[in-house]
């Protein structure tokens, strides 16, 4: 008895430090409304942040690749083991590089801005834009996650796929969502065009979704075309929905960290609440049989194609009620990039 209270007290304090971490990197998240009000600006950093993101996930597969090969021999939980291990150490030291040589670009006349004064935390309850934005987002997360934890158990499980699909798949998705994060710092942005792109990607998901669900396993390969798509819809509404964050914050300065912080825990409770209402559900399955294709509704299924579009949709009807104010632009004392 005692051995298995000992695992379950060590995992519990592994995945409460892992939350912790995670709920400080949203903090440098919100310092983008602290370096420029320039809304183009605002949402090309959040694509910047994006596509680094994806950047970090294809290379955390180089790093696996590397000790695979080099550990061949060992068991599979000390190759784990030194993954987590190196991607912990490489991650360190970008974050003692962040601290140390980033400079804070200053603003004109900060004594005399008003974004500077202190905000009660209650003064977000009060507008109805946060609900909207925090509908948005948390929607937007739920595609994102629901659909990345069903994503390897689909294509072996339901399309018969081979092993190496697992990585290949999810590669495709990462390498679309960092060109598509690119090319969005091209764009110059508004209320309007934050609405339109983000709506643009939840019709991309549904379509996606629809092809998912309905995919048989004798058409595998088309998931690789799927894959495109998912990538691409993935990174419009993940930067479009940063981005109204942002559009919410406005010059609101002293509001960010509550704003990021308590969206990102909203998007937490109904990422696990979900996943554990679909995982509950994970054995059953039905089959639907055609004269010529079988089509297998599992759990997988629609918890990769039918669940992320149903909150596409719901997001994309939130996002066309918002009225996203624009923002009052306000020069920096020194180049944002110097």
């Amino acid at each position: 008895m005692l051995l298995p209270c000992i695992t379950y007290i060590h995992a519990f304090l592994v995945i409460s430090a892992y939350h912790l971490c995670i709920s400080f990197i949203y903090f440098p998240r919100s310092m983008v409304n602290c370096m420029t009000s320039n809304p183009t600006s605002r949402v090309a950093l959040v694509s910047c942040r994006n596509a680094f993101t994806m950047v970090a996930n294809l290379s955390l597969y180089g790093i696996a690749l590397l000790i695979f090969t080099l550990m061949h021999s060992v068991s599979v939980l000390v190759q784990y083991r030194w993954i987590a291990y190196t991607a912990i150490s490489i991650g360190c030291c970008f974050v003692v590089a962040f601290l140390i040589g980033t400079k804070e670009p200053g603003l004109n006349q900060p004594s005399q801005d008003k974004s500077l004064s202190r905000i009660s935390w209650a003064h977000w309850f009060k507008k109805v834009l946060y609900y909207q934005v925090a509908l948005v987002y948390m929607c937007t997360r739920l595609v994102t996650n629901v659909s990345q934890a069903f994503l390897a158990f689909y294509v072996i499980n339901d399309l018969g796929m081979h092993q190496s699909s697992k990585a290949l798949v999810p590669a495709i998705i990462y390498v679309c969502s960092l060109v598509v994060s690119v090319m969005l710092q091209e764009t110059r942005w508004s209320g309007w065009r934050l609405k339109n792109y983000f709506s643009a990607g939840a019709m991309i998901w549904i379509l996606s979704g629809i092809g998912i669900v309905l995919l048989p396993s004798r058409m595998h390969n088309f998931m690789y075309v799927l894959s495109i798509t998912i990538g691409a819809a993935n990174a419009l509404m993940t930067v479009t929905s940063i981005s109204m964050e942002g559009v919410l914050v406005g010059e609101d300065l002293n509001g960010c960290a509550f704003v990021y912080g308590s969206l990102s825990f909203i998007d937490k409770v109904s990422c696990g609440i979900a996943l554990y209402i679909l995982e509950s559900y994970q054995g059953s399955t039905k089959i639907s049989e055609n004269q010529e294709l079988a089509y297998g509704y599992s759990v997988t299924r629609l918890g990769l194609g039918l669940v992320p579009a149903v909150f596409s949709l719901l997001s994309a009807i939130v996002a066309h009620t918002m009225d996203l104010p624009e923002a009052r632009r306000r020069p920096l004392v020194e180049p944002l990039l110097a």
